[in-house]
């Protein structure tokens, strides 16, 4: 009987990682998933020290559902990524295309209402208040254009 071989890339929420990695490293790649999350997952999962390609098919099951509802497995409300949420108050952590899709929606609300982090998204400038005189400046043409030399006086 042939020895199985591990699994190279593992599909694990939405992304696919690299199994070689630590779970801990690996799932940093998970849009959403910081490393502070990461770490929290990996204590509640109990996958300390443990490759990805090591886990079975239930360990990944129990790690995505652990991204998925943290809340469920004890980690704090101070780690998830949208905290009392704009429209149902509730404290909620979003992961990939979700994510994406939830920031889209916000700043276009904030477009929508013409507040001033809406109009700054809008025009494409720095929403936080940093200095804009050096930084900040692609897409527009930069420097002085010099004349064309005319020709010499000629007698």
């Amino acid at each position: 009987m042939a020895k199985e071989r591990p699994k190279q890339i593992i599909r694990l929420a939405e992304t696919d990682l690299d199994g070689g990695k630590e779970v801990v490293r690996a799932i940093q790649k998970v849009k959403g998933v910081s490393f502070m999350f990461a770490n929290a997952v990996v204590q509640a999962g109990g996958f300390l020290g443990k490759r990805l390609s090591e886990l079975k098919e239930e360990e990944l099951k129990k790690l995505e559902d652990i991204i998925y509802h943290p809340e469920k497995y004890g980690i704090p409300e101070w780690l998830l990524n949208r905290r009392r949420d704009p429209r149902t108050g509730k404290t909620f952590h979003l992961i990939g295309s979700q994510l994406e899709i939830t920031q889209k929606f916000d700043i276009n609300e904030l477009k929508k209402m013409k507040c001033y982090r809406g109009i700054r998204h809008s025009l494409g400038l720095p929403v936080r208040g940093q200095r804009t005189r050096s930084s900040f400046r692609k897409g527009k043409t930069v420097g002085v254009v010099r004349k064309k030399q005319q020709p010499g006086r000629s007698k």
